[in-house]
């Protein structure tokens, strides 16, 4: 599926020759196994799965037909593993945006859809909220019975709005990164603009190459205003950074930093940055 041609730059590279996995008529174990390691990828954030958590007695359910991919994607999104990665440490509203991520490839479109899935969570419970997913329409057009969701927000759709291909960048942080290991730690990815109904920007992932985004850590201590004086000497500017970096030094992923800055130290402080490699994202007056 096309994407864009700056796919190499917002990370998403891995999804331009995209194909889905699909347990088609004929199937051999082997391409059981597939899907079943498809559907923990994307059921599961990419996040680590040890052995002794894998659901096995489901996976045997699979390999002999007697569940489809559908029942197995829904087993994995109701299992304990998944509550305990996912739902019990988490506000609800993360907790549905991950849902809308795992189990229809795309982030929520507008604040109607989150408040429908909080009210289904109060009401009805989890594993109702979970069924309210897998059972709808749009996972019946996209995925039916047999194919392993896949992201969907990346790619321009029929019944799909715009907006939801940037907000897919605020839930999606690179093709290695998992859900449970965003700098952005556990909170809400899209509350607020939601809320606003506001359009994201575009974040390149942790993956990304090009080091001009900036996404704040969830530990970020650095204040967002500051005392200062009314003359140019005296005002403190907030310097974001990203992809904070030395040459000599092995760039594994980008680190997100704000820094608040005296004015006269702005112009050494901006070309110190530069030397080590950082991508200044903004610079505000604090």
């Amino acid at each position: 599926m096309a994407i864009t041609t700056a796919a190499s730059r917002l990370g998403v590279s891995a999804f331009s020759d995209f194909k889905p996995v699909e347990l088609r008529p004929n199937w051999t174990q082997d391409d059981a196994k597939t899907v079943i390691n498809a559907v923990y990828r994307q059921v599961l954030g990419n996040d680590y799965i040890m052995q002794s958590e894998r659901l096995t007695a489901t996976e045997s359910l699979l390999c002999n037909g007697s569940i489809t991919v559908r029942d197995f994607v829904r087993a994995v999104a109701k299992s304990e593993l998944y509550k305990t990665k996912f739902l019990y440490d988490n506000f609800q509203t993360r907790v549905i945006e991950l849902n809308f991520k795992h189990l229809l490839g795309r982030a929520p479109y507008d604040e109607s859809e989150v408040i429908y899935h909080l009210d289904l969570y109060q009401n009805k419970g989890f594993e109702a909220d979970i069924d309210d997913y897998i059972d709808s329409a749009e996972y019946e057009a996209n995925f039916s019975e047999n194919i392993v969701p896949y992201y969907r927000g990346f790619a321009t759709q029929n019944q799909q709005k715009t907006v939801g291909f940037p907000r897919m960048f605020q839930l999606y942080r690179g093709y290695a990164n998992s859900d449970r290991a965003q700098i952005a730690g556990k909170p809400s990815r899209l509350a607020q603009e939601l809320a606003a109904n506001n359009a994201s920007a575009v974040v390149a992932p942790s993956g990304g190459t090009a080091g001009w985004a900036y996404r704040d850590s969830s530990r970020g201590v650095t204040p967002e205003r500051a005392f200062r004086n009314s003359n140019k000497e005296g005002r403190i500017y907030r310097v974001e950074i990203a992809g904070m970096s030395l040459a000599r030094y092995p760039r594994v992923r980008r680190a997100s930093r704000a820094l608040l800055v005296p004015y006269e130290q702005l112009t050494p402080t901006l070309q110190r940055i530069n030397k080590m490699g950082g991508k200044v994202a903004s610079v505000t007056l604090a």
